[in-house]
This record gives structure tokens, C-alpha cells and sequence, in this order.
């Protein structure tokens, strides 16, 4: 399907909805994004994977990058999209499509920025981080990344939230002695000695901490356990998996000497890790880009790919349509003022 960069914003979206992309699955939607790119004369288009960079190269003294994923999580019988109003439903019109449309739009109209930019569309964010379009381009082609300032074009209802909390995640495993239930006195439960785990989690205080101006709000939390073999033995092991969400004044080696110190006298095995991403929004770059947005910027709940450009001294931000809380929901949406909302602060930023 062939995308239409001048067409009205909400037609645009629904093509790029319309072309379904579940992570792993965006050749499709890259191939058009690709093909969309190459006709504005003002772009150079390169291609990695199924991430997609189209750039400007105007010689400015500047250059800002605006990056968002092309795929989304698995469908819930929300394909093809459909419009109710002033809203346009549909798998990752949220989560983020609407992103994508106002970046695509902006990217073909802008021919004179007053910054060089660099427009990344990627593949792969939705799954583990291995597998990451963005990860993916830092390691192969980090030049492309590179530049004074960042947008993450996310769902944050056309607000700016700065940086992102980083996440761990760890098991804990308690350990007893296997039985039959009916003879449980010769065994010893190894989930009943996951208790007390489980009430160190619940009394767990995270902390709420200011950051650049911003309140970042940790958690601790478990978010599976395992154990047992069968009805009628006792079980000799018991697995709890743990999500830590910290701020970005803690960087991942402090962040696991805290969940140690929390789980003093345990082992952790760490099975996922990616870094906070402080806010930046002191830098020259983001000045600019707060005043052309507007409105008071607030902190990131969750981890986006922010954290990635922060890594390579890219200060970042999160900015896009629709309410970051109904990205994944079955009944996601994006507004169609959202859609014009972003694309208007971007081409007042831009332009």
C-alpha cells in the first residue's frame, strides 16, 4: 500500500494503521515508509533492517533527530482501523502510529528546516531488547543517531515528558525440601518461604525523587511467580520475578546495589536491564523545543527508547498523540487534535 504524505492527517494515519506491523512483522510498512521518503528531493534515504532514516543535509550548525517504531504489539481483532468521530481506533494508533503519521507528514513538508534533521522510523520496540530497530542502528550505524537534541515521537497526549525511568528485572528463588503433600511434615514449602519475599515487597516505600525539575516516582514490584510441580507434592522450589523501575539519577549498577541491599542474603539473577534517561531539558535544543511545544513538561513513567540517545549524549524527550494510557488496550485510539497539535508544534519548532 502506497502512503499518501500530503493526504489529511487522520487519512494518513489510518493508512499507516491499515498496514499492519506486528513486531517482526514490519516489512511491509517499512517498504512503504521507504518509498513515501525517497520522492521529497529535500531527503536522503537509508535503510537498515526494517528501520528506515531519512535526513536533511543542509549544512546547518544543528542537527536534531525525531525517531518513532514502526511496530506494534499483536492484534486484538482491531484491524482494519475505524474512525468515531474525532477519533481514529485501530492497533497502534496510540502506541504509535499517530507518532509516525506526524513525523512522515512533517518530514515530506519541512524542506528548509532550521535544524538539520534526522527522521528514524525502526522496527522491533515493542519486544525484548535484543531485538531493537534503535539498539540495532547504534551499534551498526551510530553517526545516524547522532545529534544536539532528540524527540521520541510516543503517546504522551501532546505533552512533553522528559527522560524515562530505567527498568530491571531479576528472579529470586527460595529453596525446600520435595514430599508428598499427604506426608508434607518430611518436605519442607518452598512457596511458604516465599512469604516473606512477598511482604518485603509489599512494605517496600519507593522513593519520589526530583530530577531536573522533574518527580520521577519508583516501584518494586513483583510480577510473576512460580512454583510446584504437581498437586500432591510439596515443592522444593519457588521463582518470584521482580520489576524494578528507578529514576534517572540512579544508573543500573546503583539501581541493582539497591534491590540487593532490599533482598540482603539472596541471590539475584538479573534477566533484564536498560538505563534511566535523565531530561536534558536545560540544553540549548530543548529550550527551543519547549518554547515552540508549550505547556509544562513532566516526567516519563516507563522506559522509552529516550534512554537510548541519552546513552550516545543525546539529550531526549517524549513527545506524541494520544494518552500514553491507552497504548496496548484493545480499544486504543489517537485524536484527531492530537494529530495537529503535534504536527503544528513540530513545524513551529522546525520551520
Amino acid at each position: 500500500m502506497a502512503l499518501d504524505l500530503s493526504a489529511a492527517l487522520p487519512d494518513l494515519l489510518m493508512a499507516v494503521t491499515d498496514i499492519e506491523s506486528v513486531s517482526g512483522n514490519e516489512r511491509a510498512l517499512a517498504d512503504a515508509v521507504e518509498e513515501a521518503l525517497v520522492a521529497p528531493p529535500h531527503l536522503t534515504v537509508e535503510r537498515d533492517g526494517d528501520a528506515v532514516v531519512a535526513r536533511t543535509t543542509l549544512g546547518r550548525g544543528t542537527r536534531v533527530v525525531v525517531a518513532g517504531h514502526l511496530d506494534t504489539v499483536p492484534l486484538a481483532a482491531n484491524l482494519p482501523s475505524w474512525r468515531q468521530g474525532d477519533l481514529i481506533y485501530g492497533r497502534g494508533t496510540c502506541d504509535m502510529k499517530g507518532g509516525v503519521t506526524v513525523a512522515l507528514a512533517a518530514a515530506a513538508q519541512l524542506s528548509e528546516p532550521r535544524h538539520d534533521v534526522t527522521w528514524i522510523f525502526y522496527d522491533n520496540e515493542e519486544v525484548e531488547a535484543v531485538k531493537n530497530g534503535l539498539g540495532r542502528l547504534a551499534r551498526n550505524r551510530p553517526d545516524l543517531l547522532a545529534g544536539d537534541f532528540a524527540v521520541l515521537m510516543e503517546p504522551t497526549g501532546a505533552r512533553i515528558e522528559g527522560g524515562c525511568q530505567g527498568t530491571l528485572r531479576f528472579e529470586v528463588t527460595t529453596s525446600g525440601t520435595a514430599a508428598h503433600s499427604a506426608r508434607s511434615w518430611l518436605g519442607h514449602n518452598a512457596i511458604h518461604n516465599a512469604g516473606v519475599l512477598l511482604r518485603t515487597l509489599a512494605d517496600y516505600e519507593p522513593r519520589t525523587v526530583e530530577v531536573e525539575g522533574l518527580e520521577y516516582r519508583e516501584g518494586l514490584n513483583a510480577v510473576g511467580i512460580t512454583g510446584g510441580i504437581a498437586g500432591n507434592v510439596i515443592p522444593d522450589r519457588c521463582t518470584i520475578t521482580v520489576n524494578f523501575r528507578f529514576a534517572p539519577d540512579r544508573d543500573i549498577a546503583d539501581a541493582k546495589a539497591h534491590c540487593a541491599q532490599v533482598f540482603a542474603g539472596h541471590d539475584l539473577v538479573w534477566t533484564d536491564e536498560s538505563p534511566a534517561a535523565r531530561p536534558g531539558l536545560d540544553r540549548p535544543a530543548a529550550a527551543e523545543f519547549l518554547t515552540a511545544v508549550g505547556g509544562e513538561p513532566r516526567a516519563k513513567y516507563g522506559w522509552t527508547d529516550v534512554a537510548r540517545f541519552s546513552a550516545l549524549g543525546v539529550p531526549a524527550v517524549n513527545f506524541g498523540p494520544a494518552d500514553p494510557g491507552k497504548a496496548h488496550t484493545d480499544d486504543e485510539f489517537c485524536p484527531v487534535a492530537d494529530l495537529h497539535a503535534c504536527h503544528d508544534a513540530l513545524l513551529r519548532w522546525l520551520g
